[in-house]
């Protein structure tokens, strides 16, 4: 469970500090899948980036699965975040690494053993088989997006984070990709939480949250 209490966090406007987020309340459940939506300027990715330990509260509490990480040293928030998934919307591939590396990269780091039965069933899944040897440079876009979704559910996390990771796509490949993720997540019993801008995409999760001005709206 994901549990956010009063969580505020602020950025210098030149000599006077803006509210990105104002305090801020939420419970997500296990396995819950929700869209975050919002303008542009709305908090969206930085609720995203707390939520990831790559930013930290001014105040407030963010719990994930038990862990209080707004709480964490920058150690233990370097652990925190080999834990979870992250989908990126520009797919951040390793471009010296074939597919099947990039795949399993972090995995290996945090010392986890992924079998090539493992790692071809899950590309098959996703439609990327036939791409294990290639390089990110030979694959197109959505190719690249379904490698950063592999990449983050062979992990084996309980949250992934989306930043728009449609943001790239067409229509036709965004919903592709939305539905592979989710079903995915689901299979898996995986927290997900995407930032989106698309009220098309929004619409198919089972919660959306929105967020304006710092403030959110359940």
């Amino acid at each position: 469970m994901i549990q956010l209490k009063d969580v505020v966090f602020s950025r210098a406007d030149g000599e006077a500090q803006r509210r990105i987020i104002d305090k801020v309340s939420v419970t997500i459940h296990d396995a819950q899948q929700v869209a975050l939506v919002g303008d542009s300027g709305s908090g969206k990715t930085t609720l995203l980036n707390l939520l990831a330990g790559l930013l930290v509260p001014d105040s407030g509490e963010i719990n994930v699965n038990g862990t209080v990480i707004s709480e964490l040293d920058e150690n233990q928030l370097a652990r925190y975040r080999r834990q979870i998934g992250v989908i990126f919307q520009h797919y951040q591939l390793l471009e010296a690494l074939n597919i099947a590396d990039n795949i399993t990269f972090q995995a290996r780091l945090n010392g986890l053993q992924v079998t090539k039965p493992a790692l071809t069933a899950l590309a098959t899944r996703l439609g990327i088989a036939h791409k294990l040897s290639a390089f990110p440079s030979e694959l197109s876009g959505g190719e690249q997006q379904r490698v950063g979704i592999a990449r983050a559910i062979i992990n084996q996390p309980k949250v992934i984070l989306a930043d728009e990771p449609t943001g790239n796509l067409d229509s036709e490949r965004s919903q592709e990709v939305l539905e592979l993720l989710q079903a995915l997540c689901k299979e898996h019993e995986i927290n997900l939480i995407m930032v989106t801008h698309s009220e098309r995409l929004a619409v198919q999760f089972e919660r959306q949250i929105r967020l304006k001005s710092g403030q959110l709206y359940d």
